[in-house]
């Protein structure tokens, strides 16, 4: 078993859809072993996001993670990262596969209502960085 991390983001915590989207998840064998609904601060987005400080998109980014509150999760799977990353669809929407979280509830590319780690390297980075670190161990 592999985990990986997901972010369920705030357009889709503010249009009450999280349920639908752990149905998905549970539906395509992953297992929710962690989750908790938090209020991202701006250091944790800045610090989650930093990879991303030097592009023209990071402060609106920024602005959309703090904008509400969102899901964070630990999802466990046999190939958790790559069965969730075929789940969330494409980051653009339009181009998301049908049935996938993204093609079906995604309102744009930023409010795409999932973040997915996109390796198992960054899985164990993430958990970390919103888990371990925070005293709740996974």
């Amino acid at each position: 078993m592999t985990r990986t991390f997901s972010i369920i983001k705030p357009d889709a915590t503010k249009r009450n859809i999280t349920g639908a989207i752990n149905k998905i998840i549970e539906e395509n064998d992953l297992k929710i072993i962690a989750q908790k609904r938090i209020l991202l601060t701006r250091e944790l987005a800045e610090g989650f996001y930093k990879v991303h400080k030097d592009k023209p998109f990071f402060n609106d980014l920024i602005e959309y993670m703090i904008s509400g509150p969102v899901i964070i999760q630990v999802l466990e799977g046999s190939n958790a990262v790559e069965d969730y990353r075929k789940i969330m669809g494409a980051t653009n929407p339009s181009e998301a596969k049908e049935g996938s979280i993204r093609k079906k509830y995604a309102l744009n590319i930023q409010e795409n209502s999932v973040h997915g780690s996109d390796s198992d390297q960054n899985a164990k980075i993430e958990i970390e960085y919103f888990f371990e670190k925070k005293d709740i161990v996974v």
